[in-house]
């Protein structure tokens, strides 16, 4: 059992000396930022997007890897959509921190040139919002479509409105 489990993990304080408070920042492309420096080492980033959380008391957004949790600074959203699969039952989603998921058109909104979903529905702290990288918005181009002036998802041969939220 990961020290992370246990229900008042997030209300221990912070070791000796040290504060819950970071410089880290993620910024709007999905790169991690720490002292205003680029962190560059593939891994450590790979590994902080797994880290996103919410703090359960709060709600803001820390890093958790299960032993210790800081808070960092979200610029835009916590997570971003990398990649799709299109499949005839519908699209997948391949977020920032590797996992997959199903997308669902009707919890995703398009605002000029972002496009932004729900995602993490079951995650602790969840749902969280994720924006479509350039690559993945262009690969959803091939599912969307307009009808009666509005935004379409045509999967399955079925038509979904996007940002209708139920």
């Amino acid at each position: 059992m990961k020290p992370g489990d246990h229900p008042e993990f997030f209300r221990f304080p912070a070791p000796e000396g040290r504060s819950r408070e970071s410089t880290i920042r993620l910024d709007r492309e999905g790169r991690f930022f720490h002292e205003g420096a680029l962190v560059e080492h593939a891994g450590l980033a790979a590994a902080m997007h797994t880290w996103i959380a919410r703090h359960p008391d709060d709600g803001r957004y820390i890093l958790t890897n299960g032993y210790d949790w800081t808070y960092f600074t979200v610029e835009d959203v916590p997570y971003f959509v990398r990649s799709i699969r299109v499949e005839p039952a519908g699209v997948s989603l391949r977020l920032s921190d590797g996992t997959e998921e199903p997308w669902n058109p009707r919890e995703t909104t398009v605002d000029g040139e972002r496009v932004v979903t729900r995602v993490k529905r079951d995650a602790r702290g969840g749902p969280f919002e994720a924006r479509f990288d350039r690559h993945a918005q262009i690969a959803l181009g091939a599912v969307l479509d307009e009808q009666g002036g509005r935004t379409v998802a045509r999967i399955g041969g079925e038509v979904v409105p996007l940002g209708v939220i139920p």
